[in-house]
C-alpha cells in the first residue's frame, strides 16, 4: 500500500510541475527596441542582433502582427557568438552543399 501512496505523491508533484508555464508570460516583458535588424529574409522572417540575458545573440526568427505591431514568434533560433562564428566559418561549405557555389 505504501507504493500507491508514493504514486499519488509522484502524480501530485507532476501536476504541480505543469503549473510552471506561467514563466512564459515574462517573455512578453522584453522589448524589441534594442534589436538591430540586419535584414528581412521574407515578409515574416528577420535576422537581427540583440542582447539576451546580457549576451549578444544573432536571432533568426519569424514574426507575426498583433495589434498592428510586429511581434517575435516561437519559430526561430538565437545563436550565441560562438555558434554564429562556427556557422559563418562554414558558409562556403553550406553553399556548395545546396548547389549555390558560383564556381
Amino acid at each position: 500500500m505504501s507504493k500507491r501512496g508514493k504514486r499519488k505523491d509522484d502524480d501530485d508533484d507532476y501536476v504541480s510541475d505543469e503549473d510552471a508555464p506561467a514563466k512564459k508570460t515574462s517573455k512578453k516583458d522584453s522589448d524589441s527596441d534594442d534589436d538591430i535588424v540586419i535584414c528581412e529574409l521574407s515578409r515574416n522572417r528577420r535576422v537581427s542582433v540583440r542582447i539576451f540575458q546580457g549576451k549578444v545573440v544573432v536571432d533568426i526568427r519569424e514574426f507575426y502582427v498583433k495589434d498592428g505591431k510586429q511581434m517575435p514568434g516561437k519559430k526561430g533560433i538565437s545563436l550565441s557568438m560562438d555558434q554564429w562564428n562556427v556557422l559563418r566559418d562554414h558558409v562556403d561549405e553550406v553553399d556548395k552543399a545546396v548547389g549555390g557555389g558560383n564556381s
